[in-house]
């Protein structure tokens, strides 16, 4: 359904830097970079996740809004929550298996360093 999401970041640098950390486990890169935007999503493919730089006064999404973001292992799940956590994310829920989602559910939540909730997840048993 969707093609690709962007969020409006402050210090471009500092959130590509974020994003490129966190994304890696999930095996996602930078596929672009500009001035004002950088691109996200598989080698080799388009970008399904833009950072876009945004004007002061503008503020990211609040509660209730968040982003998932494919796993291909649970371990995937906690690489991603730990890069977060060291790159200036704040934990939203640790990893572990959420199962009033269905029995195989297993994600971490986090918050990024300009207050976007996002999420890592993969919902197939597996590990």
């Amino acid at each position: 359904m969707l093609h690709h999401i962007s969020f409006g970041v402050t210090d471009l640098g500092n959130m590509a830097a974020f994003y490129d950390a966190v994304l890696a486990p999930l095996g996602q890169v930078r596929v672009w970079d500009g001035p004002q935007s950088v691109g996200y999503g598989h080698p080799g493919q388009d970008d399904k996740l833009l950072l876009n730089l945004r004007d002061a006064g503008a503020h990211p999404p609040g509660a209730g809004f968040h982003i998932a973001f494919s796993a291909s292992s649970r371990k995937a799940v906690d690489q991603f929550h730990a890069a977060a956590l060291a790159h200036g994310g704040k934990d939203n829920g640790p990893p572990g298996l959420r199962e009033h989602y269905g029995p195989n559910y297993y994600a971490a939540f986090v918050v990024d360093p300009e207050g976007h909730r996002i999420e890592a997840v993969i919902n197939r048993a597996c590990d």
